[in-house]
């Protein structure tokens, strides 16, 4: 009798098991990224200069509705002296603090029985807040010679951004079909609030920082489950 009643059990757990396989995911994920980034501000020469990155992404009912908190560290640069009419030049070190909600389009779609759809179930947009804490190291404000006029600006501030980001995030599955490790590629438009990450307060429109980043996270989190099978059938 007891034999019996174990093996309904070992029966009832493998059935399960297999039941739940492909719907599974992390809660926790703990992301490492690098970026290129591109000021779009005073300083006509526009540079790219590198950037990386630490995250925590939190993923509580769904692998395609995430929530990202991370924090960024690296150099921004543009702008040339010598060759550039205004004279202006910069270079800085900063660091930023992020937080953002990220939608995946497999939220919406049912990719069950489409390669196509399949692929695109894991294209993503995503906003939030942002806040950066700017050091100037080297910076040229004044104008053509001619003009003899420097511009204002500080050389060490902390300012807001809303950070708008679109990607794709690969995921690769283990075993079981839960995606433990995930590739992330995307462009990260930062729309400043005031006009200093260059260092330089000059025209009317504020300035933006544009990133293009690539990462990958790690599935640390404990595992819960998901409405459908988050693999292609």
């Amino acid at each position: 009798m007891l034999k019996n009643y174990v093996l309904i059990l070992l029966t009832a757990v493998t059935f399960t098991a297999k039941a739940q396989n492909g719907y599974n995911f992390s809660r926790i994920d703990f992301g490492l990224a690098g970026s290129a980034n591109f000021v779009f501000g005073d300083a006509e020469t526009i540079k790219a200069t590198p950037s990386g990155s630490v995250s925590l992404n939190f993923n509580p009912a769904s692998p395609f509705v995430n929530y990202i908190a991370e924090v960024q560290f690296g150099r921004l640069a543009g702008g040339d002296s010598v060759r550039n009419v205004s004279g202006r030049q910069f270079k800085n070190n900063f660091t930023a603090y992020i937080i953002r909600a990220q939608v995946q389009a497999g939220e919406f779609i049912d990719y069950s029985h489409s390669p196509m759809l399949n692929v695109l179930k894991n294209v993503y947009l995503s906003a939030g807040a942002g806040l950066v804490s700017n050091s100037i190291s080297e910076i040229s404000r004044t104008t053509a010679e001619e003009r003899g006029y420097p511009s204002p600006g500080k050389n060490n501030s902390t300012e807001f951004f809303v950070p708008l980001r679109a990607g794709y995030e690969l995921k690769i599955y283990n075993a079981y079909n839960e995606p433990t490790l995930k590739i992330d590629l995307a462009y990260q438009w930062n729309l400043m609030y005031e006009d200093n990450l260059d260092g330089i307060d000059a025209g009317r429109r504020k300035d933006i920082w544009g990133q293009v980043s690539l990462g990958v996270k790690i599935a640390i989190g404990s595992s819960t489950s998901y409405r459908k099978p988050i693999t292609f059938d």
